[in-house]
């Protein structure tokens, strides 16, 4: 759910991206597993919600995956 009506903000894709979006801003080029346990320690952030996260920043242009399979931002 990008914009859910029914369940507390900081449960949105949109709110986990931006928090996914600001550890990349912090250390860019990290390797999926990599970013993902930063996350899961600070947040409790789920892989589902990671991955769609993922997506959503994707498809926004605002990061990608690049040939070492590091995830880094779209500059």
């Amino acid at each position: 759910m990008l914009l859910p009506d029914n369940i507390h903000p900081e449960l949105s894709i949109y709110y986990n991206g931006a928090l996914v979006f600001k550890e990349l801003q912090k250390n860019n080029g990290q390797s999926i597993v990599q970013l993902f346990t930063i996350l899961k320690n600070k947040t409790d952030m789920s892989f589902s919600v990671f991955i769609l996260c993922l997506d959503w920043l994707y498809l926004i242009d605002a990061a990608k995956v690049n040939e070492r399979g590091n995830v880094e931002l779209c500059l």
